[in-house]
């Protein structure tokens, strides 16, 4: 299970066979078991109301606009189809919403295991500290940040799948509409704030994004200064989750081999590491009038 894990899986082609459009949708990852699993019930659904309704494949992707090959691969449980598709599919179909409802179950499946995985215990966190070295963290990114950001990938992000794992990304944001809220406090180095990833613009909004989101009562956001070099974070990023139930889970990229611990003793470690480096940062209020000072100098 992934805890701070930013990156993707593989996404699918769009080629298109038969004469329509491609929904320009994604390959289903064969090891992901429980999205293989929702997609494959999806495509015997869709095919069980295209036989009811007497159509034949050809006619109902001529019907959709889209090619006959995608239509087998979704019905096929091989391509994840987009709620376009299955909001069109419910009208062309006649199946009263039967299908569009499934829009929901096919939410989860459209994004990244891996992603999934750390939305769904940032879904269950009553608490998150995450210090950050390199770049701003994934839940403080704009859209046009961290499409930007996915675009420095190397060997570079085919299109879908960069934009799989932007949706991923994105849809993590819905923790600051929470009620009740969690307490989100994170430390970010000098140095991501400066690094203009995507331009200065982007860079910008970037920037306004930081100080929006730190207006919210129940998230504090901390700069660590270049110059404050005494502290347990240069090792990496440290992310820490916990739940209303008293367990937690966190991760340090240089302890514990950089992967998920749960162990209290380990835990400790991971908090007494951010307890120090969060207190060696600048306050939220101080950081603030940084972060200020930055976007001014842009």
């Amino acid at each position: 299970m992934s805890v701070v894990g930013e990156g993707t899986e593989r996404g699918g082609g769009t080629g298109d066979v038969g004469g329509g459009a491609d929904e320009p949708g994604w390959e289903v990852d064969p090891d992901d078991e429980s999205g293989v699993a929702v997609v494959a019930a999806v495509g015997r659904q869709i095919r069980a109301w295209r036989e009811a309704a007497g159509m034949r494949a050809g006619e109902f992707a001529a019907a959709m606009g889209y090619g006959e090959d995608l239509i087998y691969k979704v019905e096929g449980g091989r391509r994840i189809p987009r709620p376009e598709f299955l909001d069109g599919a419910d009208v062309v179909l006649g199946a009263g919403g039967k299908l569009a409802a499934m829009k929901a179950d096919v939410a989860e499946a459209r994004y990244p295991k891996k992603i999934r995985d750390l939305a769904r215990l940032e879904a269950r966190a009553v608490e998150l500290a995450a210090y950050g070295s390199h770049n701003l963290h994934g839940l403080l990114q704009t859209e046009e940040y961290a499409r930007a950001l996915l675009g420095t990938r190397r060997p570079v992000l085919p299109p879908d799948e960069l934009e799989r794992a932007l949706a991923g990304r994105m849809a993590r944001h819905s923790i600051f509409d929470r009620v009740p809220a969690p307490e989100l406090s994170f430390v970010q180095e000098e140095a991501s704030l400066r690094r203009p990833i995507g331009g200065v613009e982007v860079w910008r909004r970037q920037l306004e994004n930081l100080l929006r989101l730190g207006e919210l009562p129940f998230v504090d956001i901390q700069v660590m200064p270049t110059s404050r070099w005494d502290h347990p974070g240069t090792g990496g990023r440290i992310q820490v989750l916990k739940f209303a139930d008293g367990s937690a889970v966190g991760r340090a990229d240089d302890e514990f081999a950089g992967r998920p611990i749960s162990h209290p003793k380990q835990l400790r470690i991971l908090e007494l590491r951010y307890g120090i480096t969060q207190a060696r940062a600048l306050t939220p209020e101080e950081s603030r009038a940084f972060i200020e000072q930055v976007l001014g100098e842009t």
